[in-house]
């Protein structure tokens, strides 16, 4: 693995667990194992546009991620799967290290760059989600709508989830997305 991708992924981890303020240039030079000179060869603006890279290339993951669950054509599946990749990863974190793109938005002060690429992010999961849905017969507003109501809603139960360190309030909001979106589905046809 190369340097630069030691440093993002490195950054990803540690902006997870601790948000963009908490994950320090020495922390981050600790954890990867590299010397300050590797990180301004390889980000000459130094933390602001390496915690950029690291959300852009973590967004570029979640969304090839997404991509993959969503090309089964069940948007119902699609939500479900969404949910059980996020209850998986909290569970393989202890429920410490949550979703690095509302660490790159709350960060926006610190990484304004981070915080944009969190946009486009949301927007690229939106429309992925909203496809299905236009194949399953909701017209392209109410897709987009009921998908920002899907990523919204997980991205919140990732946090509620963190806090209760617990499925719980991930379950119950997969749950109850399957049932709305089930019924938005049926009123569609």
């Amino acid at each position: 693995m190369s340097a630069r991708q030691r440093l993002i992924d490195t950054t990803i981890e540690l902006v997870r667990r601790r948000g963009v303020g908490g994950a320090s240039v020495s922390q981050i030079l600790e954890h990867s194992g590299l010397a300050r000179r590797t990180l301004y060869l390889n980000f000459p603006d130094g933390k602001p546009e390496l915690v950029a890279a690291a959300t852009e290339f973590a967004a570029a993951g979640f969304a090839s991620m997404l991509d993959g669950i969503v090309a089964e054509g069940d948007p119902v599946a699609a939500v479900d799967a969404f949910v059980q990749a996020w209850e998986s990863a909290l569970a393989d974190s202890d429920y410490d290290a949550g979703c690095p793109m509302v660490a790159a938005t709350l960060g926006g002060a610190d990484a304004p760059a981070a915080a944009s690429a969190a946009a486009t992010a949301f927007a690229q999961w939106v429309g992925l989600i909203a496809a299905p849905l236009e194949r399953a017969g909701l017209d392209a507003h109410a897709a987009e709508g009921l998908a920002t109501t899907v990523v919204a809603t997980v991205e919140g139960a990732v946090i509620m989830s963190m806090a209760a360190r617990s499925p719980k309030p991930l379950q119950r909001a997969g749950r109850d997305l399957a049932t709305l979106m089930r019924v938005r589905l049926a009123e569609a046809t």
